[in-house]
């Protein structure tokens, strides 16, 4: 089950995509004009940040970013839920204008090890410069190392032609093969596949099935990751097998199983 937490007016368009999604248009943006008015009750920080966290018992993981956008109160509001969710130990995957908000405030998920981000090269790059982390002389491993410990901790996938994931202690590299045309938007279906990762892991967490061995719930966050980058590229190869050119990130939706099953085969 998917909650979509967005902002009024987006709800419309957003719950036609699909049936199954549940649109919630509790955000709300900053004034454009001085006759626009913010600060009624459905639109101060405090009003918006209570309705949303009324959802977060619901939530198994927080996925922040894709389709946000910079407006400087939908940011404050992020920053808040975040807070929120931290308070509950609820995984968080944060990318896009989540990486933003991030960059706005280095110390907001400090220390909080149970969250992924998911950084481009140039998105990257501005997390550094906000740590003061120096990349000179640096392997791309490294540099996600040294940010990761930057920011308290959290897991780290630097998006690239490999895919580079690091905790601040461990480094793992995926090279699983992509499509050769990089969709707009392909950052989005990660960090969905990501969501269900860190979803998965905290049911396993709570003994909703046994596994065939014990894993440490210190690791999940780099399962999950390195899991999601694999899951993610080979839809996409399949996806650019099928349309080419054509190739459009929608249609990696459509080999999202194709891949999870082939990569993870006992788990059926």
């Amino acid at each position: 089950m998917c909650h979509v937490i967005c902002e009024q007016g987006a709800a419309g368009p957003i719950k036609g995509y699909a049936p199954d999604l549940m649109v919630h248009p509790y955000l709300r943006k900053s004034a454009l004009h001085k006759d626009e008015v913010v600060d009624d009750d459905d639109s101060t920080v405090d009003s918006i940040v209570e309705r949303v966290a009324q959802l977060l018992p619901r939530l198994h993981v927080l996925v922040v970013g894709p389709g946000l956008s910079r407006d400087n109160l939908m940011l404050q509001c992020t920053a808040e839920v975040i807070n929120k969710a931290k308070e509950r130990n609820i995984p968080i995957v944060v990318d896009a204008d989540g990486l933003y908000a991030l960059q706005r405030d280095p110390q907001l998920l400090a220390r909080y090890p149970n969250c992924i981000i998911t950084p481009n090269i140039n998105e990257f790059k501005r997390l550094c410069e906000a740590t003061d982390v120096s990349t000179e002389d640096k392997t791309q491993g490294d540099a996600a190392r040294a940010l990761s410990r930057a920011l308290g901790g959290v897991t780290v996938i630097q998006k690239g032609r490999q895919d580079i994931v690091s905790n601040g202690e461990e480094i793992l590299v995926c090279e699983e093969e992509g499509g050769l045309k990089r969709c707009g938007g392909q950052g989005d279906v990660l960090s969905g596949v990501l969501g269900t990762f860190m979803a998965w892991g905290v049911a396993y967490q709570n003994n909703v099935w046994k596994h065939g061995r014990e894993v440490d719930p210190q690791s999940i966050p780099m399962l999950a990751a390195y899991a999601g980058c694999c899951v993610t590229r080979r839809a996409s190869r399949k996806a650019f097998e099928k349309f080419r050119r054509a190739t459009m990130t929608v249609n990696l939706l459509d080999f999202i199983q194709v891949a999870y099953e082939e990569l993870f085969p006992d788990t059926f």
